[in-house]
């Protein structure tokens, strides 16, 4: 069986890429590649949600923001679908106890609540490092840092957990499609009939 990787290893990976926004493929292929690429489509998002709340940007603006953050959340849910291929790929020689527990979150879902921690943890910090506000707000900041981190090592604990249940066959997670309908022309209302009512025109 392929090592599955570790919360500790994921954290770290998490951490250490938002040190270096730049976008630099350490992974060809695999679930690294895919949990690489989850993070970076997730960091995407973020800046793309803060440019898309500003109050005085032209209209233009705001809306090519609202279509990168479609495009973004897209490719981080084609993300999580393989990282969760990934792993089960790892896990198909496990024989499945007949009492094994279905995990109604997946661990690519849970590899994602990671990298938006990590995310928050990284701005939430910036906060409390602020010297142009007060003591409250620092205060009020660093209490919200320490419960993400908490958050943080409760999330990697459950899915270290995990992954160690399905490792023994003791549990299992099936890959569930997002299927973002918004995203799909032929299934988003309000794109297939602006279509329709163009070419009748």
């Amino acid at each position: 069986m392929t090592p599955l990787p570790t919360s500790i290893e994921i954290v770290r990976f998490h951490d250490e890429a938002l040190a270096t926004p730049q976008k630099a493929e350490r992974f060809q292929s695999g679930v690294w590649a895919a949990i690489e690429a989850n993070h970076w489509h997730n960091a995407q998002l973020w800046d793309q949600e803060d440019l898309a709340r500003r109050k005085h940007a032209p209209d233009s603006e705001i809306a090519g923001n609202k279509r990168a953050i479609d495009h973004h959340n897209q490719k981080r849910n084609d993300a999580i679908e393989r990282i969760d291929e990934a792993l089960l790929g790892s896990l198909e020689m496990v024989s499945r106890k007949e009492d094994a527990r279905l995990n109604s979150e997946t661990a690519g879902a849970m590899i994602d609540r990671l990298s938006i921690l990590a995310l928050k943890i990284k701005a939430m910090r910036a906060q409390t490092e602020r010297t142009d506000v007060d003591r409250q707000h620092i205060d009020s900041c660093r209490e919200k840092l320490y419960r993400l981190l908490e958050q943080r090592k409760d999330l990697a604990g459950c899915l270290d957990r995990l992954l160690a249940e399905c490792a023994r066959g003791e549990a299992y997670f099936k890959v569930y499609r997002q299927f973002k309908m918004y995203n799909d022309p032929n299934l988003n209302p309000a794109v297939y009939n602006e279509a329709r009512r163009s070419t009748r025109s």
